[in-house]
């Protein structure tokens, strides 16, 4: 005696639709398999129609490419790393690093390169960086924010790994590219500026001695004063930091109440700058001028608007994203520096 199956009940659940696959985006594009492996994997070039046909079945099908696949087919990771020596105190407060990330996301949003950001810790034991990068986790570095005693240009110069600084490295090698701003340019415009205004007893608030854009503001700060035969009337350092450049103008004006001008070389300085200038009571620019450097919103937004250079930090930072995607794609690509310009932005400040 036969038995029948039970049917099925009503409202019961109905099989789950697979997901499409590769055959299916062959079959609907007219093309093979491997045809469209190459064409989603970054292999082999195909045809601008077959690239076309293949791009519209994946879309009508909704296709998603498997990311593990694809790095194991091409050896790649599918991620670039933002390397920042820096304590993570400083990266999280300092508009200049959410600029950086703003122009490397820029770069990245068609792609689907991944981001990791690799932040100093306190303790951190000298190479860990290196060895990270070394490991096969990223394709790429792009190195902001970096100083003299890193050891990350002399390893990356010898490394195979395709990395891009923004700032320029202190070593002159042809394996390290980098995007950055004229800033010894700058320091210069900020120094003529003043003394086309008039100003004679001027001192400066500079970065850290072992950061290239810091040694060159400066540089070119010094050489605008002697174009106007001036002496400096004082030099500290405020590490580039808002409480740094307060400590520095602190000290500037114990040395010297008889200071007119302040070329402050980051924005975060020159408000602790100005914050300094108004517990004293000067008046900005009445009785002390300020230029700063870098054109963060803040400097606009500050009660006087700042004089400051401009340094063009999401246009470089996408810069150097492109730059290193393109050398990921076309290894020795031999890539070229590329320096940015300076301007004076004049406000109220001076």
């Amino acid at each position: 005696m036969s038995s029948l199956k039970p049917g099925p009940r009503s409202g019961s659940v109905k099989p789950r639709r697979s997901s499409p696959t590769l055959e299916d985006v062959a079959a609907l594009s007219g093309v093979s398999r491997s045809t469209v492996s190459r064409a989603i994997n970054g292999g082999a070039r195909v045809s601008a129609q077959t690239q076309a046909a293949i791009d519209a079945a994946i879309g009508e099908l909704g296709f998603t490419p498997n990311r593990a696949a694809r790095s194991l087919a091409t050896s790649r990771a599918d991620s670039i790393a933002l390397v920042i020596p820096e304590p993570d105190g400083r990266v999280l407060v300092d508009p200049f690093f959410a600029m950086t990330l703003n122009g490397i996301t820029e770069a990245l949003k068609d792609t689907e390169v991944q981001l990791v950001l690799l932040i100093a810790r306190q303790g951190e034991k000298e190479g860990q960086f290196i060895r990270y990068l070394r490991s096969g986790h990223v394709d790429g570095a792009i190195i902001v924010s970096h100083h003299k005693a890193d050891a990350l240009e002399t390893e990356l110069a010898d490394a195979t790994l395709p990395a891009v600084f923004i700032g320029r490295p202190w070593q002159d090698r042809a394996g390290l590219a980098f995007v950055d701003t004229d800033n010894r340019t700058g320091g210069l415009l900020a120094a003529r500026h003043l003394t086309g205004r008039g100003y004679r007893r001027i001192a400066t608030v500079t970065g850290p001695a072992d950061m290239t854009a810091a040694q060159d503001r400066t540089e070119g700060w010094r050489l605008g004063l002697a174009e106007a035969g001036l002496e400096p009337a004082g030099v500290e350092s405020g590490h580039f930091t808002t409480e740094g450049g307060a400590a520095a103008a602190a000290r500037l004006l114990d040395a010297d109440p008889g200071i007119d001008a302040i070329f402050a070389a980051s924005d975060p300085m020159a408000l602790g700058v100005l914050e300094v200038l108004r517990e004293r009571g000067l008046s900005v620019p009445g009785d002390v001028a300020l230029v700063g450097y870098d054109n963060h919103r803040l400097a606009s937004s500050s009660t006087p608007g700042l004089t400051t250079v401009v340094n063009p930090m999401v246009e470089m930072a996408r810069r150097a994203a492109e730059m290193l995607l393109r050398e990921i794609e076309e290894p020795g690509s031999h890539l070229e520096p590329v320096v940015y310009p300076p301007e004076l932005v004049v406000r109220e400040s001076a």
